[in-house]
C-alpha cells in the first residue's frame, strides 16, 4: 500500500514500465516521485468526465428509477419493521417522545417526508398488514424516500469507481450490479433505514475516494478548493453515516485508518513537508474529519430533542432530571428536608421503573397481602407517610393517626434512622417477610406486601432502616440526613437483614404489568437504592428550603441518551426467527420474510450472482495480498511494477472498507441480520468491479489489455446474467403473483426457507381466489386453512418453511377479575355497573386437507413477526433472569391504560381490608 515505493527497472515477475490512464494518454511509470505524491496517478476529476459518461450515467439512474420504483404502492399494507420506524413517524409529528438504539436522521427523513405529503400522525403502524389505504396514511410518499435514496445509490458508485481510475464501462458494470441486486432493492422500497445507510455510506466513499485523488496528486493540490470540497464533504459524509446508525462507526473507523496512512506519508516527505505544513494537513483532516461530524451528529440530536417535547412510551428509560424537561413532566419545587410525618413519594433510582406503588388488589399467591409495585406515572397511591417506630407522645398518651407528627418541631430524618411506611390511601404499612415472591421465587429475595388496615398499630416486620448512600447523595447535608431528590438510599428490614429491591421483571396480568419489588438479601447495590422526589408536611412552609431536579441541559441529555441506546442495544440478545451470523453472509445462506398475504410474499435476498462474485472478488485480493507478501519477504521486487502497486492500494483500500464494514459483527453477541451485510457488499462489489477493471484494462501481461472488446462483452455478459437472475427473484423482492413450480426452481439452497408453499400451482389461480386484505398469511403448509370466528383478521409475517401453518382465531370473551367466563345473562347484568377492559388474546387452529382440526393452543410469538432487536427489546416476566441495570424497558408505558386496569377491577372487588393473619403472626 506504500505510495512512494522506489521505482526500478528489471523487477521478477515482469514488471511493466509503462501505464495508461484512464483518459487513455499513456505515462512513464520509471520517474521517481520527488515529493509525497503517489506513482502512476492521475487526476480522475468527476466533475471533468465527458459528456458520454454523464449520458451513460442519466440513462443508468432512469434504468434505477424504474426498478426502484416499480410498484412501489405494493404491498398496500404494513410490512415488517414499517411497524417501527413508521411508528416512530407518528411520534415525531405528535411530539411524543420515544427511545431507540439508532440515531435520529433518517427517522426525521422518514417523517419530514409523510409530513409533507400531509401524515397527521394518528395512524400507529401497529401491527404488520395493517391496511394503508383505508385510513388514507401517505405511505407511498414516504417509501418514495427511501426508493429514491435507492436510486441515488447508481450514480454514486458509478462516480467513485471513475474517481479511482475505472473506465468507463467498468463504472456501468457496478452501476448495473447494484440496480440489479435484490436485496438492495427490496430495503430500498421499504419505510426503513437500510436505504438511508447506504447512500450515505455510498457518498462518504465517492468523498473520500475523490479526496485522496486528489492528495495522491502531491503538494500542488494540497489545500485548493477541490482538496477543501472532497474533505468537507466526506466529513459531512461521516456525520451523515453515523447519524442514520451507528454503523457509520465503522466508516468513520475505514476513513481514520486512511488517513493516519496518509498522515504517516506526509511525515516521511521531508523535501516538500515542512513540520509547520505536516501539522496544517493534521488541523485540517481533524476539524473536517472529527469535528465535522460530531457536530452534525450533535445537531441532528438537537432537533431530535425539539422535535420529541412532550412525554410518551419512551420516557420511562430516561432518569428523573431528562424526564423533568418534557412538558407536562416538570416538577414545582418541593421542600428540601425530608422529616418524620413528611408524605413523600419514592422512587427507584437504577431502573426507572417508577414509584414505590400500592392499590387495594392483593397477591394471588404467597402471602396473598396487598401488593407493592413500581409505577412509572404519578399517582395518589404512590403516596407514603414517614413514621416513627412509637407515635409522638401527646398529653393524654401517644398521638395516633395520620396527622400525628403535624405539630411540634419537625425531626429530621438521618441516616439509620428506622422508620414505617405508611401507605395513606389503603390504610396499610410497608411489610416484609421470609416468603418467596410470586414471580422471582428466589431464596434470595423476599416478598413485599401492604400489611394491616385502618388504627392497626403493625409489628416489627414493618420496620425498615435508612442507609444513605454518601458515594450517590449530593452535598454535605445529603450525606447526613434525607434530603428531597438529593439523598440516595437504602431500606434494610430490621428482622431479616434484606434491603428494598426492584428490577426489570414485570409482574403478570394480576400485576397490571407493573414492575415488581422485592426484599433482597444479595441484591444489586443500584437496584436497592431509592430517593425521595416529592415531599409535604404541614411543619414545612412556604420559607422552607426548596429544592428540584437539575437541569441536565443539552448535552447531559445528549450524552445519557447514547448511554441508553448503548446500554439497549447491547442488551438485545434474544432469539429472532429471522437472525444469521456473518459467516453466513457472503455466501448469501439465509434471508429475511418480511410479510406474507394474498398467497404473495416479501422475502429479503440478494441476487446470488453478485454476492457470490462480489466475495470471489474479495477471496481473490487475500490470495492476491498473501502471495505478495510471501514474495516480497523472499526479495522478489513486485511492488517496483506500477500496475502492482496501484493494485493493491486502490483494491485494498476498497476491501479493507468492507472488512471494516464485516468483521466487527463477529464481536457482536447481540441478534444480527443479513441486512446488516449490506453496507460490506456495496464495497465487496465495487472491489470486483475494480478487479474486472485491472484485469481488462490495465495488466497487459493477461492480453486483455489490447483487446477492449472482450472486456466489454464481459460486462454485457455478466450483467445479462445478473438481469435474468433478478428476473428469477423479482416476486420476492416485489411481492408479485408466482408459482410453486417457479419457486422452486431458484431455491438452490435449503437454507433459503422462503415458503413456496404459498404460491399457487398456476398464475390464474389468483384471479380465481377474491383478494381479502385482512387475509391471514399462510406459508407452510398446503392444506391449512383459517377458520374466523370475528370478521378482523389478523396479517402475520410466515414462519420459516418447515413449520406448522397457522392462522389467528379471534372470538369476544367476556370475563371477570377471576378470569371466570361470562355468559350473556351476567354481562347484561353487570352492563353500567361496570367497565370492561377489550384485551385480544389469539389462539391458533391448524385444519388439513379434510377439514379436522390438528392442533388448537394459544399462539406464541413465533407466529406473527418478532419485535425487530433494533428496534424494541421486551421486558422479560419470568423468574429467574439475572440482575442488570434494568433500564432495557420501563414497566408500562400509558398512565390511562394502568390506571384503567386497576379501576375495572376495583369495580367489582369488595375492597375489604385483608390481613393474610391476625397481628401476632403478621410476617405469614
Amino acid at each position: 500500500m506504500a505510495h512512494n515505493d522506489i521505482p526500478q527497472d528489471g523487477a521478477k515477475g515482469g514488471a511493466s514500465n509503462r501505464s495508461t490512464a484512464p483518459n487513455g494518454t499513456a505515462h512513464s511509470t520509471k520517474r521517481r516521485p520527488r515529493d509525497y505524491s503517489s506513482h502512476g496517478v492521475t487526476d480522475n476529476d468527476i466533475f471533468m468526465l465527458p459528456g458520454s459518461d454523464f449520458q451513460l450515467l442519466g440513462l443508468l439512474t432512469a434504468v434505477a428509477a424504474l426498478v426502484r420504483l416499480f410498484r412501489i404502492y405494493q404491498p398496500s399494507s404494513v410490512v415488517f419493521d414499517e411497524v417501527h420506524f413508521g411508528g416512530f413517524a407518528s411520534k415525531y409529528i405528535k411530539g411524543k417522545f420515544f427511545m431507540d438504539v439508532h440515531p435520529p436522521l433518517a427517522k426525521l427523513l422518514l417523517t419530514l417526508a409523510g409530513w409533507l405529503a400531509g401524515f397527521d400522525g394518528e395512524f400507529d403502524f401497529k401491527d404488520i398488514g395493517k391496511d394503508y389505504v383505508e385510513p388514507g396514511v401517505p405511505y407511498v410518499a414516504m417509501r418514495l424516500l427511501p426508493a429514491l435514496m435507492g436510486v441515488m445509490t447508481i450514480p454514486t458508485i458509478f462516480l467513485t469507481l471513475k474517481a479511482t481510475g475505472c473506465r468507463t464501462m467498468t463504472a456501468a458494470l457496478g452501476a448495473g450490479l447494484i440496480i440489479f441486486e435484490n436485496g438492495l432493492l427490496t430495503q430500498s422500497r421499504l419505510i426503513l433505514l437500510d436505504s438511508p445507510l447506504i447512500i450515505f455510506t455510498a457518498f462518504t466513499a465517492l468523498a473520500w475516494t475523490c479526496f485522496t485523488n486528489q492528495h495522491e496528486l502531491g503538494p500542488d493540490k494540497a489545500f485548493d478548493a477541490s482538496w477543501w470540497f472532497w474533505l468537507v464533504a466526506t466529513g459531512l459524509g461521516l456525520g451523515a453515516t453515523v447519524s442514520v446508525k451507528w454503523v457509520g462507526l465503522f466508516t468513520i473507523a475505514w476513513v481514520g485508518s486512511l488517513t493516519v496512512v496518509q498522515l504517516w506519508v506526509l511525515l516521511g516527505d521531508t523535501a516538500t513537508v515542512t513540520p509547520r505544513k505536516w501539522f496544517k494537513h493534521f488541523v485540517a483532516r481533524f476539524f473536517c474529519l472529527v469535528v465535522l461530524p460530531l457536530t452534525f451528529y450533535l445537531g441532528l440530536f438537537a432537533i431530535h430533542f425539539i422535535c420529541l417535547v412532550n412525554p410518551g412510551d419512551g420516557d420511562g428509560f430516561m432518569s428523573s432530571e431528562f424526564q423533568a424537561t418534557l412538558n407536562s413532566k416538570a416538577m414545582q419545587d418541593v421542600p428540601a428536608n425530608v422529616v418524620l410525618g413528611s408524605r413523600v413519594s419514592i422512587r427507584h433510582h437504577n431502573t426507572h421503573g417508577g414509584y414505590l406503588h400500592s392499590h387495594n388488589h392483593m397477591y394471588p399467591t404467597g402471602s396473598k397481602q396487598q401488593q407493592i409495585t413500581l409505577y412509572p406515572h404519578k399517582d395518589e397511591n404512590n403516596v407514603w407517610l414517614l413514621e416513627n417506630q412509637t407515635q409522638p407522645e401527646g398529653l393524654d398518651g401517644p398521638v395516633s393517626g395520620l396527622n400525628a407528627w403535624d405539630s411540634g418541631e419537625p425531626v429530621p430524618i438521618r441516616d439509620g434512622t428506622v422508620l414505617r411506611l405508611y401507605h395513606i390511601v389503603t390504610d396499610r404499612r410497608l411489610h416484609s417477610h421470609d416468603v418467596r415472591p410470586p414471580v422471582s421465587e428466589a431464596d434470595w429475595q423476599n416478598e413485599v406486601s401492604a400489611y394491616g388496615y385502618e388504627g392497626f398499630e403493625g409489628d416489627a416486620n414493618d420496620y425498615f432502616r435508612v442507609d444513605i448512600i454518601k458515594s450517590l447523595s449530593d452535598g454535605a447535608a445529603a450525606k447526613e440526613h434525607v434530603r428531597t431528590i438529593e439523598t440516595k438510599f437504602r431500606l434494610v428490614h430490621i428482622m431479616t437483614g434484606c434491603a428494598l429491591f426492584s428490577h426489570k421483571v414485570k409482574l403478570p396480568d394480576w400485576g397490571f404489568d407493573q414492575q415488581e419489588v422485592t426484599c433482597a438479601k444479595q441484591g444489586t447495590l443500584p437496584n436497592s437504592i431509592w430517593y425521595i422526589e416529592q415531599n409535604e408536611h404541614p411543619l414545612l412552609g412556604v420559607d422552607a428550603e426548596k429544592v428540584n431536579y437539575k437541569n441536565p441541559g443539552f448535552l447531559g441529555k445528549f450524552w445519557e441518551l447514547q448511554k441508553v441506546m448503548w446500554t439497549t442495544n447491547a442488551g438485545l440478545v434474544e432469539s429472532h426467527a429471522w437472525d444469521s451470523r456473518p459467516p453466513s453472509w457472503p455466501v448469501l445462506r439465509r434471508g429475511i420474510n418480511f410479510w406474507g398475504k394474498d398467497r404473495r410474499q416479501i422475502y429479503l435476498i440478494g441476487n446470488p450472482v453478485i454476492w457470490w462474485s462480489s466475495s470471489a472478488a474479495i477471496g481473490v485480493y487475500g490470495v492476491f495480498k498473501t502471495l505478495s507478501v510471501l514474495r516480497w519477504q523472499r526479495g522478489f521486487r513486485d511492488y517496483d511494477n506500477v500496475n502492482f502497486k496501484r493494485f493493491d492500494y486502490e483494491i485494498g483500500s476498497t476491501v479493507l472498507g468492507w472488512a471494516f464494514h464485516y468483521f466487527p459483527f463477529f464481536l457482536m453477541q447481540r441478534q444480527l441480520f443479513l441486512h446488516h451485510y449490506f453496507p460490506a457488499l456495496y464495497f465487496a462489489i465495487m472491489a470486483l468491479c475494480q478487479v474486472y477493471d485491472f484485469a481488462t484494462n490495465r495488466i497487459s501481461a493477461l492480453g486483455l489489455r489490447d483487446r477492449p472488446a472482450i472486456g466489454r462483452s464481459g460486462i454485457a455478459a455478466f450483467l445479462a446474467l445478473s438481469l435474468v437472475v433478478f428476473t428469477l427473484f423479482a416476486p420476492l423482492s416485489y411481492g408479485n403473483q408466482w408459482t410453486q413450480s417457479a419457486c422452486n426452481k431458484v431455491k438452490l439452497l435449503d437454507t433459503w426457507d422462503f415458503d413456496c408453499s404459498v404460491f399457487p400451482a398456476e398464475l390464474s389461480e389468483y384471479a380465481a381466489a377474491p383478494s381479502s386484505v385482512g387475509s391471514a398469511a399462510q406459508t407452510a403448509a398446503p392444506i391449512a386453512s383459517a377458520v374466523n370466528e370475528k370478521s378482523q383478521d389478523i396479517n402475520v409475517t410466515p414462519r420459516p418453511a418447515g413449520e406448522a401453518s397457522i392462522s389467528h382465531v379471534e372470538r369476544v370473551e367476556y370475563r371477570d377479575q377471576d378470569g371466570n367466563i361470562l355468559d350473556e345473562e351476567q354481562v347484561k347484568e353487570l352492563e353500567g355497573k361496570v367497565s370492561f377492559e377489550t384485551r385480544y388474546e389469539t389462539r391458533t387452529r391448524v385444519i388439513d386437507s379434510e377439514g379436522k382440526e390438528i392442533a388448537d393452543g394459544p399462539v406464541g410469538g413465533d407466529g406473527v413477526a418478532p419485535p425487530h432487536p433494533d428496534i424494541e427489546r421486551l421486558p422479560e416476566t419470568a423468574a429467574g433472569q439475572p440482575d442488570d441495570d434494568g433500564r432495557i424497558k420501563p414497566a408500562t408505558a400509558s398512565p390511562e391504560k394502568d390506571i384503567r386496569k386497576e379501576k375495572s377491577v376495583d369495580e367489582v372487588d369488595d375492597g375489604k381490608p385483608r390481613p393474610a393473619s391476625e397481628p401476632s403472626a403478621a410476617t405469614r
